[in-house]
């Protein structure tokens, strides 16, 4: 009974150990389903995601939804802490001895195991062997180690998204809130020929940074933007959709630029889809019927651009389409994160313009507010 307590107490510190360290410390994606991080995340957030359904307004539930990132990310250094406390008084109750006599109980083991993990160092129990004193040694440093990790990992953690936010504010008055393609090409108008190359290539580094630091970070993609209509993921499905449309064909606009910003945003959704383990699944109904694609083409025009038609541009976009949508499709499905429109909605004001003061007071937006824009001008 001994050995076996010592080896399930060094599996479980080992199990323990690996997967902080996968988590916390190594800079890449892992590939193993196998694992207590993943296993937690899947587990806790199935169960958030039920009892969601308690909540009938859409507000509150989004505001119970928000709560998860962070809170389980707490209750994962929890478990961390408690199976390494677990794994070492294992080992004392297999090799171990304790004063005062008679403590060799496995709960005095475990209050001795947690104090010394945590650096109390109260005394009352002690170690009475060389084996005991020898694990109380390495568990105190083991304890000093996991407190330095997780202080220097969450303002790593914040400090991530808050980059990835930042880029998403900007985007409210860009496309609108929500945002989506059409509106994001008919605001810039005739301009993204001059101003679209340099807006497109910080995207492409926004993207670049989405995938590095979700991948290192996966509980990230837990964690929802400042507003109920705005996400990570529908950021980077309107930088995806808007680049379509643009090496689809637009008169006027070089499509190089949106290749490269494509490329690194489809790389993004595919490997995160992956990391977070939600396979890909074709949205339905389609996102973009003819009909629509039809109105969202007479909307460009309306603003001076002049998107390409024919079979062949449709042949493209289609294409397009079909490399990246399943996979934000399934990331939507599973964080329940909804995927924007191609088409603007009707009447939708942008965040910046109405305040909940003004919502409540009944106050119009400022867009109703302002006189319109002289024709064939830019918002921005």
């Amino acid at each position: 009974m001994r050995a076996l307590a010592e080896a399930l107490g060094i599996a479980t510190i080992l199990v323990v150990f690996w997967d902080a360290f996968e988590t916390l410390i190594l800079p890449r994606r892992v590939s193993r389903r196998l694992r207590l991080a993943r296993i937690f995340f899947r587990t806790t957030w199935g169960v958030w995601l039920r009892t969601s359904s308690m909540f009938r307004r859409a507000q509150r539930r989004e505001d119970y939804l928000s709560f998860y990132g962070p809170l389980s990310l707490l209750l994962l250094v929890m478990i961390w802490a408690v199976g390494m406390t677990l794994g070492f008084a294992l080992l004392q109750l297999g090799g171990g001895r304790a004063h005062p006599a008679g403590s060799g109980g496995f709960a005095t083991l475990l209050y001795m195991s947690a104090s010394t993990f945590f650096t109390l160092g109260l005394g009352d129990v002690t170690p009475a062997n060389s084996f005991a004193r020898t694990v109380t040694v390495i568990e105190s440093g083991a304890g000093f180690a996991f407190l330095a990790l997780v202080i220097a990992y969450l303002p790593v953690l914040y400090q991530a998204f808050s980059r990835r936010e930042i880029r998403i504010s900007m985007l409210d008055e860009r496309a609108g809130s929500p945002p989506s393609a059409g509106e994001l090409l008919r605001r810039r108008g005739s301009e993204y020929s001059e101003t679209g190359a340099a807006f497109l290539r910080d995207w492409e580094l926004w993207s670049a940074e989405l995938l590095e630091s979700h991948l290192s970070y996966p509980v990230l993609g837990y964690f929802r933007s400042q507003h109920d209509n705005q996400s990570w993921l529908a950021a980077l499905t309107v930088i995806l959709d808007g680049c379509s449309l643009i090496i689809a064909g637009i008169e006027g606009i070089p499509p190089g630029q949106a290749r490269l910003t494509f490329a690194m945003a489809r790389h993004a959704s595919v490997d995160l889809a992956s990391t977070i383990g939600t396979p890909p699944v074709l949205p339905s109904p389609d996102r973009l019927p003819s009909g629509d694609l039809e109105q969202l083409r007479e909307l460009l025009r309306g603003r001076g651009l002049d998107p390409a038609t024919g079979e062949e541009a449709d042949s493209v976009l289609r294409d397009l389409r079909a490399s990246y949508e399943p996979y934000i499709n399934g990331l939507s499905t599973h964080l329940r994160m909804p995927l924007p429109s191609w088409l603007p909605p009707e009447g939708a004001a942008d965040n910046w313009e109405v305040t909940r003061w003004e919502v409540r007071s009944g106050r119009k937006a400022r867009r109703d507010l302002d006189p319109p824009a002289p024709e064939g001008s830019s918002r921005l």
